[in-house]
C-alpha cells in the first residue's frame, strides 16, 4: 500500500524576504548557532548580479581553495576566493569532476579512467588511474576510493600519497569486482570495505568485507542501489528504489520508504551529524530530472520521513548540499538558495541568486549546480555562463565571474 499519507509538507515560503529562523533540532542533535546558520536573513542580494570580467585573461594562482568546472571543450579552474580564472584547460567530451581528497587535486573521469587534475598549477597531468568506465570517487578516513563500472573493480589509496607521488601514481590496493555494474565502494577507518552488488541488468544491495577482504555480511534488499554517504560515527547509507540501507557497526538495516516506489539516488551528509538527507522520487513514471521531495533520514533511530517542497521549488541531484552547521542548502528552480532544517525540513531562509530555470531533458546536460565549502556556496548559472559565490553568513552574492564556456560539472578543492 502506498504511503503518501505519511509524507510531511513543508511550510510554504513567501516570495518576500524574511528573517532566518534556526529551529532547534530534535533527535538528539545539538546545534550551535553559527554565523552560517543565520544564512538568508539577508535580503539584499538579487539574481543576475553583473559578472566581473576583469580577469578575462588567465591570472597566476596562489595556493588556496580552487573551483574546477567542466564545459563543452574544457575545464576552467578558478581561485576560490576571488573567482579569478587561473587556468583554462582543453578537454573534449562529457567529463565528470570529483575532489581527490588531498586538498590539491581533482579526479576527471575520462575514457582512460580517472585522470589527475592539479588545481594548484593548474594542469591536467599525465597521471591516470586506469579504469573501464570510471565511475564514483569516494573520500573517507584519509583514503580515496575509485570505482570502475566496467569491471566493478575498486581502487584504494592513501589520499595524501597523491601529493607525494610527483610524476608517479601512489601505491594502490585493487579489489577485483564480481559482476560489472554502476556501483560504489567505501573503506572505513578499521579497513572494512562496503561495496555494491549487481550486474549489467540490475543492482540489488551491498556486501561488507573485513580487513582481509573476506565477506562478513550482505543485504540484497536494495533494488537499484545508488548514492553512498557516511554520516556521524561512520554510519553508511545507500539509496534504494524503495528506501535506504544503513550500515552501522556490522549491522545492515533496511529503512523502507513510505511509498511503494520511493527512490533515493544521492545522499547529502556530514560526518558530524547523524541526520542524512537524500533526493527522493515517489513517481516511477516521472520524466526529466526535476524533483520536489526530500528524504530526511535519522541514522541513529533508523527512521526516515519524506517532505514536499513548496510549489514552485524543484531541484536536481546537483542542487543540494550541507552547510557548516549541518543545515540543508538547496538551490531551487525559482533561482533562490534555500536553507532547511535537517531534522524538520522547515525552510529557515531564502535568498535569490540566479534567474528561474527549468530542468534538463537529460541529467548530463548543463543546468544550475551547487557546491559548498566552509562558509561559501558556489552556484553556476549556465544561462549566463557565470559562477556566483555566496557568503553563507550574510546571504550575499560576494562575487560573480563570467566563464569561458557554459558550466556543467563543478567541484571545489579546499587547498
Amino acid at each position: 500500500m502506498s504511503g503518501h499519507n505519511q509524507k510531511e509538507t513543508m511550510n510554504s515560503v513567501s516570495s518576500l524576504p524574511f528573517h532566518s529562523r534556526l529551529r532547534s533540532r530534535s533527535l538528539g542533535l545539538a546545534v550551535t548557532v553559527t554565523a552560517s546558520a543565520l544564512l538568508l536573513s539577508a535580503c539584499g542580494s538579487t539574481p543576475g548580479t553583473a559578472p566581473d570580467t576583469s580577469d578575462a585573461a588567465t591570472t597566476p594562482a596562489a595556493a588556496g581553495t580552487r573551483v574546477a568546472l567542466t564545459y563543452d571543450g574544457g575545464i576552467a579552474v578558478l581561485d576560490g576566493e576571488s573567482l579569478a580564472l587561473t587556468g583554462d584547460l582543453p578537454l573534449e567530451g562529457f567529463n565528470r569532476l570529483n575532489p581527490a581528497g588531498d586538498g590539491q587535486h581533482a579526479m576527471v573521469t575520462t575514457t582512460e579512467g580517472f585522470q589527475v587534475l592539479d588545481t594548484a598549477t593548474p594542469k591536467l597531468t599525465d597521471l591516470v588511474f586506469k579504469a573501464d568506465k570510471a565511475g564514483h570517487v569516494v573520500r573517507h578516513g584519509g583514503k580515496t576510493i575509485l570505482y570502475a563500472d566496467g569491471t566493478s573493480d575498486t581502487t584504494i589509496f592513501e589520499s595524501a600519497d597523491l601529493l607525494k607521488g610527483g610524476t608517479s601514481l601512489p601505491k594502490t590496493e585493487v579489489l577485483p569486482g564480481d559482476e560489472a555494474h554502476h556501483g560504489v565502494s567505501i573503506v572505513l577507518e578499521d579497513n572494512t570495505l562496503l561495496t555494491t552488488v549487481g550486474n549489467s541488468q540490475s543492482r540489488s544491495g551491498i556486501r561488507v568485507l573485513d580487513a582481509d577482504r573476506k565477506e562478513i555480511t550482505r543485504n540484497d534488499e536494495c533494488p537499484s542501489v545508488h548514492g553512498e554517504g557516511t554520516a556521524a560515527n561512520e554510519v553508511v547509507l545507500f539509496g534504494c528504489s524503495n528506501g535506504v540501507l544503513v550500515y552501522d557497526a556490522g549491522t545492515i538495516t533496511k529503512i523502507t520508504a513510505p511509498d511503494e516506489y520511493g527512490r533515493m539516488g544521492n545522499a547529502y551528509v556530514t560526518e558530524d551529524s547523524t541526520l542524512a538527507v537524500g533526493d527522493y522520487n515517489s513517481n516511477p513514471d516521472s520524466e526529466g530530472s526535476l524533483l520536489h521531495e526530500l528524504a530526511l533520514i535519522d541514522t541513529k533511530t533508523k527512521t526516515m520521513k519524506v517532505i514536499e517542497l513548496p510549489d514552485g521549488i524543484e531541484y536536481t541531484w546537483r542542487d543540494v548540499a550541507r552547510g557548516p552547521a549541518g543545515e540543508i542548502l538547496l538551490l531551487g528552480t525559482d533561482g533562490s538558495l534555500h536553507t532547511l532544517d535537517a531534522a524538520t525540513g522547515d525552510i529557515t531562509g531564502s535568498v535569490p541568486v540566479i534567474g528561474a530555470w527549468e530542468g534538463p531533458a537529460e541529467w548530463q546536460e548543463p543546468h544550475p549546480a551547487l557546491s559548498v565549502l566552509d562558509g561559501t556556496a558556489y552556484i553556476t548559472e549556465p544561462a549566463k555562463k557565470v559562477l556566483h559565490a555566496v557568503d553563507l553568513a550574510t546571504g550575499k552574492v560576494t562575487t560573480s565571474k563570467e566563464l569561458p564556456g557554459v558550466p556543467n560539472e563543478i567541484t571545489v578543492v579546499e587547498g
